[in-house]
């Protein structure tokens, strides 16, 4: 198994220490660039690919996201029948 399956099923259990720097990782694994979205965006970013976007806050102050942010990324996921 690769190691962007792994992280990919990592990315399923929903776990309570996931970085921004793996889902930076798994998003390029789905075809996704990050985009910062601009100056004024603050902690916004948004992954873009082929015209569909998904927009979420970066995790701060630390790098770790929470389980709501999780939870959303993981539905939009989901409903694009990538995980």
């Amino acid at each position: 198994m690769s190691t962007k399956e792994k992280l990919k099923r990592r990315f399923k259990r929903l776990p309570n220490d996931f970085t921004f720097d793996e889902l930076v990782s798994l998003m390029a694994y789905f075809g996704y660039v990050l985009s910062n979205k601009g100056k004024t965006s603050g902690s916004r970013v948004e992954f873009i690919k082929d015209g569909d976007s998904i927009i979420c806050h970066k995790p701060h102050p630390g790098n770790v996201f929470g389980g709501g942010a999780m939870k959303y990324i993981y539905l939009e996921l989901k409903l694009r029948k990538l995980v």
